[in-house]
């Protein structure tokens, strides 16, 4: 089994070898104009977990492995590493970053884990625990990461009432701009605001970025619904009353 599945690697790799000097399109390809495929590779098989298709998380997860094996190949052209070099790297990264696995052998916690994780990354020369986030994220999952990380650096809230009562003080502060007009302070009060709700969600144990997206489709599906009993009842959608279009939606929940 073990030999089969390093023959199915060599075999990608081949495969990869020939169209990079075969294939028109393939030959063209950059690191610069893969990228965006990348992202959108990504967020296919985001979709594909929310769903649970497994079938579908097995073929996404074979188009990141070969965009990553692109870039290897790209990189070993230019004679800067290729696909083993890429290998030996997260796996020195995996047992230098699990001292308690591959070290010591020492029993602890999730959240020591994390701790560790972000003093083992300023040792290696990091000079902010905050300096590993992407700044190409999504600004809902870089607000996550950035709380995240910086939490495990000790510096959070000592209670979940604490954390809710900073969404508190944020929507006063918001509401205090909006009662000036101050465009420009309303904006960063309300940013504040959405920062401490994604801080509170955290707090919770939840994952704001998920429970987002749950909402995202429960308003989809509630929306469609909606659309249907109208049409059902020969009604367009903007030539009917606020009121009326209240009560479909009611009756959509």
């Amino acid at each position: 089994m073990k030999n089969n599945k390093l023959h199915s690697i060599e075999k990608l790799l081949k495969i990869m070898d020939e169209l990079r000097e075969k294939c028109p399109w393939d030959k063209e390809q950059t690191m610069d104009s893969l990228k965006i495929l990348t992202i959108e590779e990504s967020y296919e098989l985001i979709e594909a977990i929310n769903e649970e298709n497994f079938e579908e998380i097995k073929n996404e997860l074979g188009d990141l492995l070969l965009h990553i094996i692109f870039y290897s190949k790209i990189a070993s052209e230019k004679s800067k590493f290729d696909f083993s070099d890429v290998i030996k790297s997260i796996s020195d990264k995996l047992i230098n970053r699990h001292p308690h696995v591959f070290q010591n052998k020492n029993k602890i916690s999730r959240n020591e884990v994390e701790k560790n994780w972000e003093k083992i990354k300023l040792n290696e020369g990091r000079n902010s625990i905050l300096s590993g986030v992407p700044k190409t994220l999504p600004s809902l999952i870089k607000s996550i990461r950035i709380q995240k990380k910086a939490s495990n650096s000790g510096f959070t809230f000592n209670s979940t009432y604490e954390s809710k009562a900073k969404v508190y003080e944020e929507l006063e502060e918001l509401n205090e701009e909006i009662k000036l007009n101050n465009l420009e302070k309303i904006e960063s009060e309300y940013g504040d605001f959405l920062f401490s709700i994604i801080n509170y969600g955290n707090s919770l144990g939840l994952n704001p970025d998920n429970a987002l997206e749950k909402a995202n489709k429960k308003f989809i599906n509630r929306f469609k619904k909606m659309e249907i009993n109208l049409k059902k009842d020969n009604l367009i959608i903007d030539q009917i009353s606020k009121k009326i279009l209240l009560k479909y939606w009611q009756k959509s929940k």
